[in-house]
């Protein structure tokens, strides 16, 4: 069973944030609540307790602003895990070991937890990943860390033998279901699902392994229409 525990930078308790912060995490949370489009710029400042009721428009432009400054915040807090267990597959030989690129693109997620211990980022994610229509692979938010775009990297290079939007597509299948362990078994009562959570996520993570990685059985289709 591969080690999946990551040292990650802790949330800071609301209280202890700029109003900035605050509607990064209140956007966070409406959205993963309500989807993308179903919070309004109202709320997201109610619920940071900002009195302008235009703050967001005033930190962050536009609702698309706010999206992308919550990936910049949450993408930063995994940079120093990501870039630790790059160094260690780097010195162990792993990289290009499917399991460790996989671990290092979607583990330190399991550190990222809203003021009421609720993955409010795994549910946003994946309200933001279901309206994805991009084929490039790796292209989501447009946030780019490096030791993100490092990984991201060594995946492409793993999986070369599949088209870049046949891996784009298994991207997000399989962070969709890394996110959904994340958001439906993370603290729940054992008894409740006859298994732990780590037993859960172990088995998710070989699964996620599997579809990133099996061969393209069907041939690219004759009938691609193509636009000009």
């Amino acid at each position: 069973m591969a080690n999946l525990t990551v040292e990650a930078e802790e949330a800071h308790p609301a209280e202890n944030v700029g109003g900035k912060t605050r509607l990064i995490l209140a956007g966070e949370q409406l959205f993963a609540k309500n989807g993308i489009n179903g919070a309004s710029m109202r709320e997201i400042a109610a619920k940071a307790a900002q009195g302008n009721h235009a703050a967001v428009q005033y930190h962050f432009g536009s609702r698309e602003g706010l999206v992308r400054a919550i990936f910049d915040y949450r993408m930063e807090q995994m940079e120093l895990a990501r870039g630790a267990m790059l160094h260690r597959a780097r010195l162990e030989g792993r990289l290009r070991d499917a399991r460790t690129i996989l671990d290092i693109i979607l583990v330190p997620q399991l550190d990222l937890q809203d003021a009421d211990g609720n993955h409010s980022y795994a549910s946003f994610l994946s309200q933001y990943l279901l309206q994805s229509r991009s084929p490039k692979f790796g292209d989501f938010s447009g946030s780019e860390p490096p030791n993100l775009t490092e990984a991201m990297r060594l995946l492409r290079e793993r999986v070369d033998y599949l088209p870049s939007y046949v891996a784009q597509r298994r991207l997000i299948s399989v962070s969709l279901m890394f996110l959904n362990i994340l958001v439906r078994h993370h603290g729940t009562d054992v008894m409740a699902f006859g298994e732990t959570f780590t037993d859960a996520l172990e088995d998710t993570m070989e699964q996620i392994v599997d579809v990133m990685c099996m061969p393209l059985r069907l041939p690219p289709s004759s009938s691609t229409v193509t636009t000009g």
